[in-house]
């Protein structure tokens, strides 16, 4: 049967839908606005070349000037704002106000705008001021979606578009919708389990629209878009430029004056809700997608069934199946990412390969990082595997599933002996100055104006902390299964890190990191023990400070109406959410309001995160308490005069490692070999002396002794 169908000439424009419910008046106007075309106007419009095939189905606004209209076809019914005699100027494009060599169908059209070289334009709201040149096709269908996962009246559920993050088989899917944070996807794609959350979350996306079919696409407010071809099911906000796409189809694209949008060359873009302040340009490719607010993806980037967080840019490459928080950076054609969920502040390198390879008989595998992953040059990874906060993986294939609970540590594939090499604590130690500047770049470019979450960019928040207790906890059990313990020098595996900085562990079955028999060998497992605890004791330490004091816990106690002064209990669990720290209790009490009702909406979820998020400094100077009451060894977790001078070495010890970690780029030998002086050098590189981030890391410092030697001196 054939799908082109011959349909009686007054019916174009006028089948939208069954009755036109949805057509609303546009522009705050009311239907005493509208007038028709007077006789006059009508001769003018056909002496310009154009024709309608109805002229009563034309309605104006006062001060609409038919001479502004030339070789223009009309079908349906038809509403034209004001048109004065202007041109609209956007960079160096220059039009005259008006309609030059379009079809139109059924649409809403507003004051001054410049409409040329549009072959077909049917049921559009095109606001005022808006630029519109050389596009071939503008349509909306009665169904429209606009990237949204619904279901619109009369259509089967099977319909339905789903986003198949995190997992390739689609048991970790979820529903698209305007607004969707990554912290949303994540509750969602997580707790697969909770068959009522689940059902929840499909009626409150249900609420995103209205499932009456015939809602309008919409062109907002001084948009520009020129020389593209295609743009189907599309709602795109105030001052989005689009130039040179080749297909736009169901989609929300937002923008606003302060968050403008920019679509760019070749680009192809299905299905997909696009935040405000994007840039997406030069041959991307994505298809079931949602980009948050601030997110970039150009230069031939494809971008399948995956959610990119705020603040994050991808290039070049292939992501898959992939659910990423905020500050993510990819910038290099050959990386490729699969099925798999980064906790943000990530980088992929160049032939990183993570998720490519399948161990089980189905493409159902997982990869999970936390904060900070950094997958080097060329690292292939297997599913499953699971990475601690702030893991830097070596170049290599590896050869089978890791599980490294080691946060700071540098993961190595040592295939000449045939063993896999970890070095925790290795951002410590060698490149302290990176690990600053992740923390300060990632808060210094988060350019959301709306913060529905209160995100953490920290190296050193409660997430990395709690993993550094347990991974002391993992190198003391390593420990106390080492020869050294055996044959009887040391007593337990605490008094053999506690004595030797360059102990070497292997792991064991009590915790295992890699699936396979080859030995899994841990370098200076002392030093690395012995640093995680100086900066677990900094971190309460500094948190605590930030209150005010030596005496400053009191105050927060005070706060939350709690008194836990003289108990010993372990910290409870805090969950990435987003990027965003939440303790479990609060998570647990979130996912209960919505399984209630209690909560009935996406918005309203939002609303709890900024909720739990106002109380986050005082929980987490809570957590510094019990943090530093465990660490050392005194109940009351007070602030000690032994803990704030070690704070203060440990302070002094961070500022040093982040100039040494810079200065090597100074004095290596092969870092300057291309210069023939230090002041080509220093023209290229820019002065040391003048580096603006160890200028802020030494502020920092400074304010931090001021601090802590005034809590030393009591007052």
């Amino acid at each position: 049967m054939s799908e082109i169908r011959l349909v009686p000439m007054d019916h174009l424009g006028f089948d939208f839908t069954d009755d036109g419910s949805l057509r609303e008046l546009p522009f705050g106007t009311g239907d005493e606005d509208w007038c028709n075309l007077t006789d006059a106007e009508v001769t003018i419009l056909k002496n310009g070349g154009s024709s309608a095939d109805d002229w009563d189905n034309i309605r104006v606004l006062e001060g609409f000037n038919p001479a502004r209209i030339t070789d223009c076809r009309f079908y349906g019914k038809v509403r034209i704002g004001r048109l004065s005699n202007s041109y609209l100027e956007y960079h160096d494009l220059r039009l005259p106000v008006g309609l030059r060599s379009c079809t139109i169908v059924s649409c809403d059209i507003g004051d001054d705008v410049a409409l040329h070289n549009i072959d077909y334009m049917a049921q559009f709201v095109v606001e005022e001021r808006c630029i519109i040149f050389n596009v071939n096709e503008l349509i909306t269908t009665d169904h429209a979606k606009f990237g949204n996962g619904v279901v619109m009246d009369g259509e089967n559920e099977d319909v339905r578009i789903w986003l198949e993050i995190a997992n390739e088989i689609g048991g970790r899917k979820v529903l698209p919708f305007d607004g969707m944070l990554p912290a949303d996807a994540w509750i969602w794609s997580k707790y697969r389990d909770d068959k009522i959350l689940m059902d929840r979350f499909i009626k409150m996306t249900g609420k995103v629209r209205d499932s009456r079919r015939g809602l309008y696409g919409r062109i907002g407010t001084e948009t520009v878009i020129k020389d593209c071809r295609v743009l189907k099911d599309v709602r795109i906000g105030e001052r989005a430029y689009i130039k040179g796409c080749n297909k736009l189809k169901n989609l929300t694209i937002n923008s606003d004056a302060e968050r403008p949008t920019q679509l760019g060359e070749s680009c192809e873009l299905v299905t997909g809700i696009i935040g405000y302040d994007c840039r997406v340009f030069y041959g991307v490719k994505a298809v079931r997608f949602v980009l948050c607010d601030h997110a970039n993806l150009k230069y031939g980037a494809r971008l399948i069934n995956s959610i990119l967080g705020s603040n994050s840019t991808i290039s070049c490459c292939e992501v898959l199946n992939s659910l990423i928080f905020g500050s993510h950076e990819q910038h290099h054609n050959s990386s490729f990412l699969c099925a798999s969920v980064l906790k943000g502040q990530t980088n992929m390198a160049s032939a990183a390969t993570v998720g490519s390879n399948h161990n089980s008989r189905s493409s159902d595998g997982e990869i999970v990082a936390d904060r900070g992953f950094w997958p080097g040059l060329s690292v292939s990874l297997k599913h499953n595997s699971r990475f601690a906060a702030f893991c830097l993986i070596a170049k290599g294939s590896y050869p089978a599933e890791l599980d490294i609970p080691l946060p700071f540590c540098l993961v190595s594939n040592d295939e000449s002996s045939g063993e896999l090499l970890l070095m925790p604590g290795y951002w410590f130690r060698y490149n302290m100055y990176a690990l600053a500047r992740n923390a300060a770049k990632t808060a210094a470019r988060d350019k959301r104006l709306v913060k529905h979450q209160e995100l953490e960019f920290d190296w050193l928040a409660p997430d990395t902390v709690d993993q550094m207790r347990e991974a002391r906890r993992i190198l003391e059990g390593w420990g106390d299964e080492s020869t050294a313990v055996a044959d009887g020098r040391y007593s337990s595996g605490r008094t053999l890190l506690e004595a030797e900085d360059d102990s070497e562990l292997f792991a064991d079955d009590s915790y295992r990191v890699e699936s396979g028999k080859r030995p899994v060998r841990i370098l200076h497992a002392g030093r690395a023990w012995k640093d995680y605890g100086r900066m677990i004791r900094y971190y309460a330490v500094r948190t605590l400070l930030s209150a005010g004091g030596r005496d400053s816990f009191a105050s927060a106690l005070a706060e939350i109406g709690l008194d836990v002064v003289g108990t010993r209990f372990e910290t409870e669990p805090w969950e990435n959410v987003g990027s965003q720290l939440i303790r479990r209790s609060d998570l647990e009490d979130l996912k209960g309001r919505i399984r209630s009702g209690r909560i009935d909406d996406w918005p309203s979820v939002h609303d709890a995160y900024r909720e739990i998020g106002s109380t986050y400094e005082v929980k987490k100077r809570i957590h510094a308490r019990i943090v530093l009451a465990d660490a050392s060894m005194d109940s009351t977790g007070l602030l000690s005069k032994e803990l704030l001078d070690e704070a203060l070495d440990t302070a002094s010890f961070i500022l040093d490692g982040i100039r040494e970690s810079r200065r090597k780029d100074y004095d290596n030998h092969f870092r300057n070999i291309t210069f023939d002086s230090d002041a080509e050098r220093d023209a290229v590189m820019g002065l040391y002396e003048e580096n603006s981030f160890i200028q802020e890391a030494e502020k920092d410092y400074t304010n931090f002794r001021k601090t802590a030697e005034k809590a030393l001196s009591g007052s």
